[in-house]
C-alpha cells in the first residue's frame, strides 16, 4: 500500500504523543519521523497533528488516520503472526471493556484463555460508557440491552442476565421473613427516580415508595454490597447472589427483570486471531439458563 510506511509512523506518533517516543518506538532518527508526517499529511490534503510545545496531538481528520491506521496496525500484526508460523502463539493487548458488574461472567474466559496464551496483555476496561471500537478503544465488548445495531459491528448473544429479589438472612433475623405477596413493610436500597435503565426499574418504580428506601443509589455495585450488609432487601444479577452466602431470595428472577449481553467487535478486527479466538473462550462458558416468565 502507497505510502504505508509513513502512515504507520503517523499511526504510532498518534498513539506515544511525541516525536522522541516515536522515533525510540521505531529505530529511527527524529527527523525520519517529521519527514514521515509530512509526506503523509501532503499525500493526502489532510492535518493530522496539532503541533505545541508538549507534543503532538490529533486532529479531527487525525482521529480518523487513528481508526483506519489502527485497525490496519492489527490486522498486518496478526497476518505476521500466522506468516512465521506462530499458530498456537499470541501476543501484544486484548482490551475487553464492559460493566464492571459482569466481570464475573467474563473472568472464566480470561483465565483460561490466559493460561493458553500467557504472552498476552489482557486489559479489562470497567467504564459505563460505551467504547467506540471503530476508534480502537477496545477489541472486545460486552454491552447489555437491546442488540447493538451499529454497521461495523458483529454481535453475538453472550448471556442473559437476570436479577431477584434478595434479603441478607441478617435482615431477616431484625425485621422478619418478607412476603413476597406484601412487600410494604420492608425496607428496599435502589432507585424509584425512574431514571434507571436496569430491567428491575419498572417494579422498584410501581411498588416502592420514598419512605421505605433505607439507601437510594443508582449503582448496582452499591446496592449489591447494601444488601450484603443487611441495610434493606434489593435487586441483584443471579451470578452475583451465587456468589455470596448469607442471601436469602425473595422474589425469584422473572423474564421482565431480565435483559440479553451481546459480545460485540469491530468487523475488521473479528477474524484477527486473538479477538477470534478470546470470543471463542467467551462462548464456550457455560449459559444462564432463561429465566421463567
Amino acid at each position: 500500500m502507497e505510502h504505508w510506511l509513513e502512515l504507520r509512523t503517523a499511526f504510532r506518533l498518534a498513539r506515544l504523543g511525541t516525536v522522541s517516543a516515536t522515533a525510540e518506538d521505531l529505530g529511527v532518527h527524529r527527523a525520519t519521523v517529521n519527514r514521515h508526517v509530512d509526506t503523509i499529511e501532503t499525500a493526502l490534503g489532510a492535518k493530522f497533528f496539532q503541533r505545541h510545545a508538549r507534543g503532538y496531538t490529533l486532529t479531527e481528520a487525525g482521529r480518523d488516520l487513528l481508526d483506519v491506521a489502527g485497525r490496519a496496525d492489527e490486522m498486518f500484526s496478526d497476518l505476521a503472526g500466522r506468516s512465521k508460523g506462530q499458530v498456537g502463539k499470541l501476543s501484544g493487548s486484548l482490551v475487553v471493556t464492559s460493566l464492571a458488574g459482569l466481570a464475573p461472567l467474563i473472568m472464566p474466559a480470561f483465565q483460561t484463555f490466559k493460561a493458553e496464551h500467557p504472552d498476552l496483555n489482557l486489559v479489562f476496561s470497567a467504564d459505563d460508557a460505551l467504547a467506540r471500537l471503530e476508534y480502537g478503544e477496545a477489541h472486545v465488548a460486552i454491552r447489555a440491552g437491546s442488540r447493538p445495531q451499529e454497521a461495523d459491528y458483529v454481535v453475538l448473544p453472550f448471556h442473559k442476565l437476570c436479577f431477584g429479589l434478595f434479603a441478607a438472612k441478617s435482615y431477616i433475623d431484625r425485621f422478619g421473613m418478607p412476603d413476597s405477596s406484601d412487600l410494604s413493610a420492608h425496607q428496599f436500597v435502589g432507585s424509584i427516580d425512574g431514571s434507571s435503565r436496569r430491567p428491575y426499574s419498572h417494579w422498584m418504580n410501581k411498588h416502592v415508595t420514598e419512605d421505605q428506601l433505607a439507601l437510594e443509589t443508582s449503582d448496582q455495585n452499591v446496592i449489591n454490597a447494601s444488601v450484603f450488609a443487611g441495610l434493606g432487601l434489593g435487586f441483584l444479577a443471579k451470578h452475583d447472589a451465587e456468589q455470596r452466602r448469607g442471601l436469602v431470595e425473595i422474589t425469584s428472577c422473572r423474564d421482565r427483570w431480565s435483559t440479553d449481553l451481546w459480545i460485540v467487535t469491530h468487523v475488521d478486527l473479528h477474524r484477527t486471531r486473538k479477538v477470534h479466538e478470546f470470543v471463542k473462550f467467551l462462548k464456550n462458558i457455560k449459559q444462564v439458563p432463561h429465566p421463567v416468565s
